[in-house]
C-alpha cells in the first residue's frame, strides 16, 4: 500500500487542489467520496468538486448536536451547487443508552466520555458511510492545530483502510477565505461572529484575538487531545 501512496504523492507533485480532485475523481469514480464537515476548507472543497462533477457522492453527519446555522448551510449549499448532501446519523439506541447512563451532557465531565461521545456520534456513522469507499476527500490544514501538523495531502489511513485525500492540505486560513470570496462560496455565518471550527453547539465557542484556530473546539481539554477520532492516525 504505502508504495501505492508514493505513486499517487508523486502524480500530484505541482498540482493544484482542482487538478488533483479531478484525478482522483476520475480514476476512483463511485468508490470516492467526499466527507464535508461544513466548515470554510470543506466548503472550498464542495465549491471544486461541484465544478468537476455534480454526481460525486458528498455526506456530512448530523450528531444531533449541531448549531442551526449548521443545518441552514447545508441547505443552501445543496441549492446553490444542486447537489444532494447525504446526511448520515448516529443510532438512536446507542445515543439513548449513552444518555441514560452519563447524562446528557456526559462530555464535560472527562475526555474518555467525550470520546465515548464522538464515537457514537460521529465515528459509527462515518463508518457506515465508508462503505465500498476506497478514497475519502477531506478538508483538513497542516496549520489547523498542533495535531495536524505532520499531515500529507495523500495518505493512507489505516483506522479505516482508506486512502485518504487532504487537496488543499498547504493552503493557509488567508488562502480559504480568499477562495471563499472570490467564488462565492457559501459558509457558516458563526464563521462572521468569532467560530473560525465549528462543530457540535455545546463542544464550540468562539475564540479570542490570537489564539489557536481551534481553541473554540472542546475549550476545557488540552490541544494535543482536541480530535475527536475521526481523523486518528
Amino acid at each position: 500500500m504505502q508504495a501505492q501512496i508514493e505513486e499517487l504523492q508523486n502524480l500530484s507533485l505541482n498540482k493544484t487542489p482542482q487538478e488533483v480532485i479531478k484525478f482522483f475523481l476520475e480514476k476512483y469514480g463511485d468508490r470516492i467520496a467526499f466527507s464535508n464537515s461544513l466548515g470554510a476548507e470543506d466548503q472550498v472543497i464542495t465549491d471544486m468538486i461541484a465544478k468537476i462533477d455534480k454526481s460525486t457522492k458528498i455526506f456530512t453527519l448530523d450528531t444531533g448536536r449541531l448549531f442551526p446555522e449548521t443545518f441552514d448551510l447545508i441547505d443552501r449549499s445543496s441549492k446553490r451547487y444542486n447537489i444532494s448532501i447525504q446526511v448520515y446519523f448516529p443510532d438512536a439506541h446507542q445515543v439513548e443508552e449513552m444518555v441514560k447512563e452519563k447524562g446528557v451532557n456526559l462530555f464535560f465531565e472527562s475526555i474518555e466520555n467525550r470520546k465515548l461521545c464522538c464515537h457514537i456520534r460521529k465515528i459509527e456513522p462515518l463508518k457506515r458511510a465508508f462503505k465500498s469507499l476506497d478514497v475519502w476527500i477531506c478538508g483538513l490544514r497542516r496549520d489547523q492545530s498542533v495535531t495536524r501538523t505532520d499531515i500529507q495531502m495523500i495518505e493512507w489511513d489505516e483506522a479505516n483502510g482508506l486512502i485518504k485525500l487532504n487537496p488543499i492540505v498547504d493552503w493557509t486560513e488567508n488562502q480559504v477565505w480568499k477562495y471563499i470570496k472570490a467564488n462565492n462560496v457559501p459558509y457558516n455565518r458563526l464563521h462572521d461572529k468569532g467560530f473560525p471550527s465549528v462543530g457540535c453547539q455545546p463542544c464550540t465557542r468562539a475564540i479570542e484575538e490570537g489564539e489557536d484556530l481551534r481553541a473554540g473546539r472542546w475549550w476545557w481539554e488540552n490541544p494535543e487531545t482536541k480530535e475527536c477520532g475521526l481523523h486518528a492516525k
